[in-house]
């Protein structure tokens, strides 16, 4: 079992950044694969970017370039560091785990989510 809460979210300007945490409890942070997704208002979740245990990444084309997403096994804790930030990534970005990542970029591929936080970019 694993418990994940996210930290980091607010208000930024077009243009600038933010740094998001997801913080892990619970035994063996370092065997799971992490990911970000995020969901606009009436839009469907979607992932942003994902790790998996041995360390690869994975980029949405939307935010590849921009944001990048990185752990610390020591600190249970997986980042997201979001740069060039525009008005559409605006979203409650949330934090999921899974013991073994399929690849598949649907939700449902992840068993453990945290409670969102907000990211608001104006233009």
């Amino acid at each position: 079992q694993v418990q994940l809460v996210e930290s980091g979210g607010g208000l930024v300007q077009a243009g600038g950044s933010l740094r998001l945490s997801c913080a892990a409890s619970g035994r063996a942070f370092s065997w799971y694969d992490m990911a970000w997704f995020r969901q606009a208002p009436g839009k469907q979740r979607e992932l942003v970017a994902a790790i998996f245990s041995g360390g690869a990444t994975v980029y949405d084309d939307s935010v590849q370039g921009r944001f990048t997403i990185s752990r610390d096994n020591a600190k249970n804790t997986v980042y997201l560091q979001m740069n060039s930030l525009k008005p559409e990534d605006t979203a409650v970005y949330f934090c999921a785990g899974s013991r073994y990542w399929s690849g598949d970029y649907e939700s449902s591929s992840f068993d453990y989510w945290g409670q969102g936080t907000q990211v608001t970019v104006s233009s």
